[in-house]
């Protein structure tokens, strides 16, 4: 009972399953959960195990639903029709784009689902391969039972190395299951304390405890070790480690980039960064993937550059390693190997760092944007996040929906329930963190963030207290109320709008298929008594005193109140939401001629790599070589796709100027703003 037994047989049903369900209409469900299998046997005995241990379930439930008469073949069918636009989350997302419920992680989901693919037909075709399942499940155990799997035995030996084994070490896998394994072998080796973990079914909480356990000092009681998927490494920086374990390789080149970056990255304080990676090369997957790596190691050297690794995703761009990984396992390893290995060039990674350059470098297109932006984002950042605003909202409302507020404003307070249920709503959020974190909210930005629960607009409480607020309210906003300004001289109406500018949808075009809001902005329109309609500033309501008399000389002007809002309607579609429109429009055509020169050069770099690949498989053709024919039909293809692509861009650069139009207009609040007659106001200002 070996390792190479488990795999040969695992591989042998694998392949039969997939060849079946290849020649069943519909039935790409059942090719998916074969690639499930595929990928767990790359990465631990364990994982197989554990994914026979569900299949297993699976087909117990559809045959006991076949027996019992709830399901007919029929219906099987049916039912897996229904599967097939299941997505390959690993193949079609990056980590970072996973999408976590509770207590999983989104492929964990979509695995489990795969498992219920079948390509059987009737209930002896499910028997049977039950019984198959069955085998495999017991070999697995069987081999797991050893404890003997080579990779961890790999993984024990840099474990133990007297380089390794005083420093702090990720470890990386695409399984929780995997992960799971590996804890409990690392304890089993005497580490039991000193390892962190984690993966996307943990809640922010306890993440942050596992990301700090291992942040802190060997020496002051950290973990030496974290073992963690790739869906909970998001929006993590871990350059407190330079040692980084690949236990299994991600298929998505895009995966294995983010995996590097957790580490090598700006701020990290050592002098070299080391990745290690496993892989069994002895099997048809590993060949694969030892050809891949040993490739792009030959480029980093050929180039004198780590470079290399900064563009894994965009070199594999047009390149699906799932279905390499299928080839490899219809039996043609050794033709993967040699496609990857023509495939990949060194003047592939120069022509990503020229377009790179030319994008990001001097005089690029996003270089010379930085200024602009930059300062709309510091303008933007000092109004939305100014803390006097935060302040004066939280202050203002919280007693308006039954919450006290517990301690200084000014420096850290809590909220507090006015009666039995007030806070439940705002709670889910708030445990979210650390408890002493929500008694210590903020709106000014902390020293320590882990102490205290900084509050801002982006920040999840902040936003769900405002919008809570907000929606609370609407309709009185909506329904008006009385002002008084102690320098005017006569009535007038304030309006809070929301103004969007919009880019709409043409379906004629992949990239433009969507409406797109390209800008939404609040405004202030003060509106007098001659109908006169003027821009004037968003904080024109917090300057003035609220009142609840509506002065009887007032009141015909207030009786015109629909009137005058439709008039402002019409004054914020005409003058400010096209102007703003207008704006982006003008924007457009301004560097239009630019975006298409960057276009054209970037597409030639393409251009260039194929006609180079065409010439050299058309030699190989011309001296017989029947599997570069092959290669050759496809890189014509690919030209002539690349054309296509080529035109579409510059048409979309022709065309989004024109779509660019004013959205719809919303009344957030309606104010009648009277003169005073009071003496105290005018003094007061």
């Amino acid at each position: 009972m070996s390792e190479q037994a488990l795999y040969d047989a695992t591989t042998a049903y694998i392949q039969t399953y997939y060849n079946r369900a290849a020649d069943v209409l519909n039935r790409s469900a059942a090719r998916l959960a074969m690639s499930v299998f595929q990928r767990r046997l790359a990465s631990s005995t364990y994982a197989l195990l554990r994914s026979f241990e569900r299949r297993r379930q699976k087909l117990a439930g559809l045959i006991e639903a076949m027996r019992s008469g709830q399901l007919t073949p029929a219906k099987l069918q049916e039912q897996q029709r229904a599967l097939a636009g299941m997505e390959d989350v690993f193949s079609s997302k990056t980590a970072d784009e996973e999408e976590s419920a509770v207590g999983q992680e989104e492929n964990e989901q979509a695995e489990d689902e795969a498992l219920g693919g079948v390509s059987a037909r009737s209930l002896a075709d499910l028997e049977v391969e039950l019984q198959k399942v069955e085998e495999l499940l017991d070999l697995a155990r069987g081999v797991y039972e050893q404890k003997n799997e080579s990779k961890f035995e790999k993984l024990r030996e840099i474990v133990q190395d007297p380089a390794y084994k005083h420093e702090k070490m990720l470890i990386f896998t695409e399984h929780r299951d995997t992960l799971d394994f590996l804890v409990r072998r690392l304890e089993g080796m005497g580490f039991a304390g000193q390892v962190a973990r984690i993966h996307g079914g943990m809640n922010y909480r306890e993440r942050e405890e596992q990301v700090a356990f291992f942040r802190t000092p060997i020496a002051d009681g950290g973990a030496t070790y974290l073992v963690a998927t790739d869906a909970a490494g998001e929006g993590i920086n871990l350059q407190v480690c330079w040692l980084m374990v690949n236990y299994d390789i991600p298929w998505n080149p895009a995966r294995l980039e983010q995996r590097m970056g957790r580490i090598h990255r700006f701020g990290q304080k050592h002098d070299a960064v080391y990745i290690l990676n496993l892989i069994a090369g002895k099997t048809r997957e590993g060949r694969v993937m030892q050809t891949l790596l040993e490739k792009l190691e030959a480029i980093r050297k050929e180039l004198g550059s780590d470079k290399v690794f900064d563009v894994i995703g965009q070199l594999f761009e047009n390149m699906s390693l799932r279905s390499y990984m299928e080839q490899a396992l219809s039996g043609d390893a050794e033709g993967v190997q040699q496609q990857i290995a023509g495939t990949l060039t060194k003047e592939q990674v120069q022509a990503l760092q020229a377009a790179q350059q030319l994008l990001y470098g001097d005089g690029g297109a996003v270089k010379c944007e930085l200024p602009r932006l930059q300062e709309d984002m510091e303008q933007e950042t000092y109004r939305r996040l100014l803390p006097g605003y935060v302040r004066r909202f939280i202050e203002k409302a919280a007693p308006l929906v039954n919450i006290g507020l517990e301690g200084d404003l000014d420096t850290r307070f809590a909220f507090r329930p006015l009666i039995p249920g007030s806070l439940d709503w705002l709670l889910p959020l708030l445990e979210r963190y650390p408890s002493q974190a929500r008694d210590a909210c903020t709106v000014h930005v902390p020293a320590d963030r882990e102490q205290a629960l900084f509050l801002h607009p982006g920040e999840p409480v902040f936003d769900r207290f405002r919008a809570y607020v907000c929606q609370h309210f609407a309709d009185a906003a909506l329904g008006g109320a009385v002002f008084v300004d102690p320098l005017a001289q006569r009535p007038y109406f304030f309006h809070l709008v929301q103004v969007v500018v919009c880019r709409q949808a043409d379906p004629t075009f992949h990239t433009l298929s969507r409406e797109e809001v390209l800008e939404s902005r609040l405004i202030g329109l003060k509106q007098d008594q001659n109908g006169t309609v003027e821009e004037c500033s968003l904080e024109q309501l917090l300057l003035l005193r609220g009142s609840r008399d509506l002065p009887p000389s007032a009141i015909s002007f207030a009786a015109t109140a629909d009137d005058a809002c439709a008039l402002a309607q019409t004054f914020a579609h005409e003058q400010v939401a096209e102007q703003f429109a207008a704006t982006h429009r003008q924007a457009l055509y301004a560097d239009m001629e630019a975006r298409k020169r960057f276009l054209t050069s970037s597409f030639s770099y393409q251009e260039a790599e194929l006609a180079e690949s065409r010439q050299r498989l058309t030699e190989k053709v011309r001296l017989g070589d029947v599997h570069a024919r092959g290669e050759l039909t496809k890189v014509k293809l690919r030209q002539k796709e690349l054309g296509t692509r080529k035109a579409e861009a510059l048409a979309v650069i022709e065309r989004e100027p024109q779509l660019i139009v004013p959205g719809p207009i919303t009344f957030l609040a309606h104010a009648l703003v009277v003169p005073s007659h009071d003496t105290e106001d005018k003094l007061r200002l």
